[in-house]
């Protein structure tokens, strides 16, 4: 007799209670309600495990049998699809987009800079995870990630847009190499198809003209002092602010007067020496009774054990009066610009720089550091800046003497 909502309802006696077609409700001594098909392979019978009775209706039930016997008809043995299927479940739990963007992180995370990965961390953070971090990564669709990238776009952040996007695709194909998806569906996204084209801005930075107020501002600022001294500095060693911010301790030697960037902080990848003025080291002492206890030198005043972030410096320069004017990356070009016109040769200033040799025979053959050179040339900055700080501008060629 096949059962019946009824019968189920009341049902309470142990046993096997058939509803036709191997589909079986077994009840155990304990009172376990267990849905059970019996159907056999080449021969051999077999029990497939369907359910829970209530939370598996009658009716759920004998769509299940029927969806097995479908597949017997195909020739497939339903418990072992069962079995596939549940580890294709078990794998893509484990292989979310969250997931594996963390493991190409890790992969990736030797080569960068600490804070090249804290940025990229915090940007999928902002674009990615909220909606499609915690999505097998083998069900995004490339329009997903499309959509994705023209909402940061619509922000007004064009780079960060790019860069989010070519990231996302780098998490595929990482996911690709390593077999967690059979292929990458995002080949045929071309950033230039997708997204505006950009164009090309110099980071805004200030004259030699505008220097003197810009210093004079900056020593009335009442802002931060860890912002005002990170400032102050970037200005006198003309590092990256990401170099900056990522400064520790350990990195700095007094006795020799200089600054000793490992390669991992690098952008570059090659280390940096930077030899610091008489005002920079005063400046690195007096940050030290602030921030000495610690590893960073700028540590950020909100998150402990984590340095200033650039926006803090971009926005204490806003509030200076500075806003599309000048960028903590611009005291680099305010350096190159007033050192190349007061006639200090181009090569030591491009290696204070940090830039990398593009001629590459020319770059086997000059590994010069031109420390002795660099030296005379941040003393001479740093006295120049002293004299626009007071309100006198340095004349242009000023500078041919100190650099011979």
């Amino acid at each position: 007799m096949k059962l019946s909502d009824a019968r189920l309802r009341s049902l309470k006696e142990p046993g096997k209670h058939f509803d036709g077609g191997g589909l079986f409700l077994h009840v155990t001594d304990s009172g376990g309600r267990y849905w059970r098909l019996k159907y056999r392979v080449a021969g051999r019978e077999k029990l497939l495990a369907l359910g829970t009775y209530p939370e598996v209706s009658l009716k759920e039930a004998r769509e299940r049998r029927e969806e097995a016997r479908r597949a017997l008809g195909r020739g497939e043995d339903p418990g072992e699809l069962k079995k596939a299927a549940k580890v294709q479940a078990e794998h893509e739990a484990r292989h979310t987009l969250r997931a594996v963007a963390e493991a190409w992180l890790k992969h990736q995370a030797p080569g960068w800079a600490p804070i090249t990965l804290e940025r990229i961390e915090a940007a999928f953070a902002s674009h990615v995870y909220p909606t499609l971090g915690d999505r097998y990564i083998g069900d995004i669709k490339p329009r997903e990630v499309a959509a994705v990238a023209k909402a940061v776009e619509a922000t007004g952040a064009a780079d960060m847009a790019a860069r989010v996007f070519q990231r996302v695709r780098s998490v595929f194909r990482y996911a690709v190499v390593h077999e967690l998806i059979d292929s990458n569906p995002m080949l045929d996204l071309k950033p230039a198809e997708l997204l505006k084209p950009r164009q090309v801005r110099h980071r805004a930075a200030l004259s030699a003209k505008e220097l003197p107020e810009y210093l004079a501002k900056l020593d009335a600022y009442e802002g931060e002092p860890t912002t005002i001294a990170a400032l102050r500095l970037l200005m006198l060693t003309a590092l990256r602010p990401g170099e900056l911010r990522a400064l520790r301790w350990a990195w700095i030697d007094t006795e020799a007067a200089e600054l000793r960037i490992p390669a991992e902080a690098m952008k570059m990848k090659a280390a940096h020496v930077v030899p610091l003025s008489r005002q920079a080291l005063a400046l690195i002492e007096a940050q030290r009774k602030v921030s000495g206890a610690g590893e960073l030198v700028f540590p950020s005043p909100f998150y402990p054990g984590h340095p200033l972030s650039e926006n803090t410096l971009n926005s204490a320069l806003a509030r200076l009066g500075y806003k599309g004017a000048h960028t903590a990356h611009g005291c680099r070009a305010v350096f190159s610009t007033i050192a190349n016109e007061a006639g200090h040769r181009p090569d030591v200033i491009e290696r204070q720089l940090a830039h990398v040799e593009r001629n590459q025979v020319r770059a086997a053959y000059n590994r010069s550091e031109y420390l002795a050179e660099r030296r005379r040339l941040l003393q001479w900055w740093a006295d120049y800046l002293d004299g626009a700080r007071g309100g006198n501008v340095v004349p242009i060629g000023a500078g041919r003497k100190v650099a011979s």
